[in-house]
């Protein structure tokens, strides 16, 4: 009996730096499978008519990226916990006439920060930096992992309250204090762990944090990939330890491929891989 080749597509905006095809075309590889996994770059305003139209055409799931994650999660007709949580979605399945969301960047982010970097959240101060779809679905699963601290930090502070005041009752429940501050008001050494969450490294822009924030015993985490950016270079010019959102893509992106053919990938070689690109 000849497989029968499945569609898939990553959507966002900008989308010519995607990793995901790569990606998924090694998972699909590795495990026998019969794939199309393409990078489909969304109009801003166009996200739920490009969606529906790759859906007419056969497609069984996509991957959601910048900036369309909350459109995603507003599309969507049935949520996992994680989407329902953050309101945001970056994995979609179609199913008969059902559009599924589910949110795997919070999974992706604390399974790259235990397996591959080895750092137990347990007890730890940490720094989240923005208030989009990327920051919203991490935060409960950092809450999880139960931190000491989660302090939210942003540009603007009126999304904060919002996002502060959703999640509190979860923070609660799991013990950790739940926090938000301004930018420039952010204590000295005192985190252990720093991530950007903001699309501030996408055009190379200045997050104007104190040099002082960061410190050699500290981890500053991007989630953007491919080059060095303008938080990263800041962290190193204070002896912090540093990593890209390499690991975080490939095992959000593996979680996403357990959800639509329910065999879990090997993610290892393919982030050492794509490092030595």
């Amino acid at each position: 009996m000849t497989e029968v080749k499945k569609y898939f597509a990553v959507i966002g905006n900008p989308i010519h730096h995607s990793l995901s095809p790569q990606i998924h075309a090694t998972f699909a590889k590795e495990a026998g499978l019969l794939i199309d996994y393409e990078a489909v770059l969304s109009p801003l305003d166009q996200f739920k008519q490009i969606t529906e139209i790759l859906i007419s055409q056969k497609l069984s799931g996509a991957n959601v990226t910048l900036p369309f994650k909350k459109e995603a999660y507003q599309l969507a007709t049935t949520h996992s916990n994680h989407a329902r949580i953050a309101e945001a979605v970056n994995t979609l399945e179609f199913r008969d006439d059902e559009i599924i969301g589910y949110n795997t960047d919070g999974i992706g982010l604390v399974r790259d920060l235990a397996q591959n970097i080895k750092i137990n959240l347990t007890h730890k101060k940490i720094l989240l930096i923005g208030a989009g779809g990327a920051a919203e679905g991490v935060i409960f699963s950092i809450l999880e992992k139960k931190p000491i601290d989660l302090t939210l930090t942003n540009r603007t502070i009126e999304k904060l309250i919002a996002i502060k005041n959703r999640m509190h009752g979860y923070a609660q429940n799991l013990h950790v204090n739940l926090n938000m501050i301004e930018i420039a008001k952010i204590p000295h050494q005192y985190f252990d762990i720093i991530i950007n969450a903001t699309s501030s490294s996408l055009n190379e822009a200045d997050l104007y944090i104190d040099n002082k924030v960061f410190h050699e015993k500290c981890l500053a985490y991007d989630m953007m990939y491919g080059k060095e950016t303008p938080f990263i270079r800041q962290a190193k010019s204070q002896q912090a330890k540093t990593t890209d959102g390499i690991g975080m893509l490939v095992e959000q992106a593996a979680e996403s491929f357990f959800i639509w053919h329910h065999i879990k990938p090997q993610t290892k070689s393919v982030i050492e891989s794509l490092r030595t690109k």
